[in-house]
């Protein structure tokens, strides 16, 4: 059976943050994931940056109108 448990390393042993039902002496296997405390997580703000996106700073307030009203876009002024 397969779960996850959240645990703190202290230097000699990984203490699990909440109980865990399990017999005295159970072998485990442990995969340690730093989460918070590794890299930086995965931000969509700094990709979509990345991607140097062009479009009128108005683009989500009149999304209808450049869609369907004919709203001119970038160039098509």
């Amino acid at each position: 059976m397969e779960r996850t448990v959240d645990a703190t390393f202290d230097g000699e042993v990984f203490r699990p943050d909440e109980p865990i039902e399990l017999d005295l002496n159970t072998r485990v296997k442990v995969l340690i994931d730093e989460g918070e405390n590794g890299e930086e997580p995965f931000s969509f703000f700094k990709t979509a940056l990345s991607l140097k996106l062009r479009g009128p700073s108005d683009f989500s307030e009149n999304l209808d109108d450049y869609l369907y009203g004919g709203k001119p876009f970038l160039d098509e002024e």
